[in-house]
């Protein structure tokens, strides 16, 4: 059985990654210790424990006595980060459609509540994550999938992001999940690879260009 210090460290961590790190406006600033801990309902040493656990993901710097800094992304990891989700979204469309799993189905169900919440930012891209999440967890590779779950928070923050940074970008990411999901439910693999592609190199150009 968990101790309380363990289960108010994980719901911490959670937080943290899920909401503070997702955040734009928490890139280049320290992390409000006493604020995350009022708002989980716990006492700053389960942040504190948490912080240590997002520095060893490299998600934060611990800077000493000034606390935990979220470093901005520099381009070449932005550029790195869409790499590695690249490699990782095409293995598993080639993979899920071999063995007759691709979630093509319930990638177009998430495409429609994109469609509903286009005006908000913050669930667009979560629902986003989703959509490539559900592809990653079809390959049916355990590792790969926790691996992929590590990019989550980074995923979110330069989603939206990239989103504020191009008027046009909901109605882009529709267009390309579409494509995604029309070559996967037509099996074709190579398509599928393509237009993961052209969609994350998309993404990364509006980036790049600030």
């Amino acid at each position: 059985m968990r101790s309380d210090g363990g289960s108010g460290r994980d719901r911490a961590y959670q937080y943290l990654r899920s909401t503070v790190l997702t955040d734009p406006a928490v890139s280049g600033t320290f992390i409000n210790e006493q604020a995350v801990a009022t708002s989980v309902g716990v006492s700053r040493t389960p942040v504190r424990e948490a912080l240590l656990m997002l520095a060893a993901e490299d998600l934060v710097q611990l800077v000493p006595h000034r606390g935990a800094f979220v470093t901005p992304l520099p381009g070449r990891q932005i550029a790195e980060l869409m790499q590695a989700r690249a490699v990782i979204e095409c293995w598993a469309a080639s993979t899920s459609l071999a063995g007759g799993r691709a979630p093509a189905a319930a990638m177009a169900a998430v495409i429609e509540r994109q469609r509903e919440v286009a005006d908000d930012a913050r669930a667009f891209i979560d629902l986003d994550s989703e959509f490539h999440a559900l592809l990653v967890d079809a390959a049916g590779n355990s590792v790969l999938a926790r691996l992929y779950e590590t990019l989550r928070a980074r995923h979110v923050l330069l989603g939206v992001v990239a989103l504020e940074r191009s008027e046009d970008r909901r109605r882009e990411v529709l267009a390309e999940h579409q494509e995604i999901v029309d070559a996967l439910a037509a099996g074709d693999a190579a398509g599928a690879e393509a237009a993961i592609r052209r969609h994350l190199d998309t993404t990364g150009n509006v980036l790049m260009q600030g």
